[in-house]
């Protein structure tokens, strides 16, 4: 049985179960978090459909305040059987489009199964995807939500990891379509889109690339997203993992769509001068 061990514990985030722990209840808690930690009883009792989200993949230090803000919304809503995490290949191995196979990923705070299943219908819905192990080796963008989930729904869930080296607009209309036909009750799944904003730019210079584009966001307008991110030169680095879930949630039926957090790693450390932007947003049923 595969069994894909961590390739940033101890580096984007602590390493050790108890310091994981608390560096994620330190999200929850940063002035720029929620300022509340999730109820540990409120997905089992929730009956409201969970929402579609993007979040960012930064080290916790940095982006984890930010993340901690979608996190919370997942803990308000219904459990879910499966959690999908679209994500960026940042270091160009592998295939196009890959899902993890098979097996479980491992953390610090224990195992995830695949849903295999889930991984097996979407390679027979399209060609443009490959059951792959390569393309996930190194990649963080999927890796440091999984810890978060692993958080908030403490008594587990089925995941499947989808890495996209091809990120244009046609293959995350693709991966979205493909999501959509092969889920077929989306209250018993989550989709998130891993991905940061604007790189290594000043802070008010990130802000004012990044609000046009988030704002083709939350209308769920891909087509718009890709050119506002042309005319802002926006430098997102998993653009077609949220195009991708976009598509998914259009699809689907959402309807409502909210920032829930923007923020930059300027905030945290205090230097403005080149910067990352992170964003929380939430698609909603209802």
């Amino acid at each position: 049985m595969m069994r894909r061990r961590p390739a940033v514990a101890g580096y984007f985030y602590e390493g050790r179960r108890d310091a994981l722990l608390e560096q994620i209840k330190g999200c929850f808690l940063s002035p720029h978090g929620p300022g509340e930690l999730p109820d540990p009883d409120g997905p089992e009792t929730s009956s409201i459909p969970p929402p579609v989200l993007v979040s960012p993949h930064a080290g916790y230090m940095y982006s984890g305040p930010v993340a901690a803000h979608g996190y919370l919304e997942l803990s308000r809503r219904r459990r879910p059987r499966t959690v999908v995490v679209v994500g960026p290949n940042h270091y160009g191995i592998g295939t196009e489009v890959s899902i993890y196979p098979g097996g479980h990923w491992i953390t610090p705070l224990g195992e995830v199964e695949i849903d295999r299943e889930l991984a097996s219908s979407l390679a027979e819905l399209s060609q443009l995807f490959s059951l792959d192990e390569l393309s996930h080796s190194r990649e963080h963008s999927i890796e440091v939500q999984v810890p978060f989930l692993q958080f908030v729904y403490r008594r587990g869930f089925k995941f499947l990891p989808v890495c996209m080296l091809d990120q244009s607009r046609e293959a995350a209309e693709e991966v979205g379509r493909a999501l959509a036909e092969a889920i077929p009750h989306p209250e018993d799944f989550v989709v998130i889109a891993s991905s940061d904003f604007t790189h290594y730019e000043p802070h008010d210079e990130a802000v004012r690339r990044d609000m046009p584009v988030i704002e083709r966001i939350l209308a769920l307008d891909v087509a718009g997203f890709y050119r506002e991110m042309e005319r802002r030169d926006a430098t997102l680095c998993g653009y077609g993992a949220i195009a991708a879930v976009m598509e998914y949630a259009r699809r689907k039926g959402y309807i409502g769509s909210k920032l829930l957090k923007y923020a930059t790693s300027g905030d945290v450390s205090g230097d403005k001068s080149s910067v990352v932007g992170y964003a929380s947003i939430a698609f909603y049923k209802m």
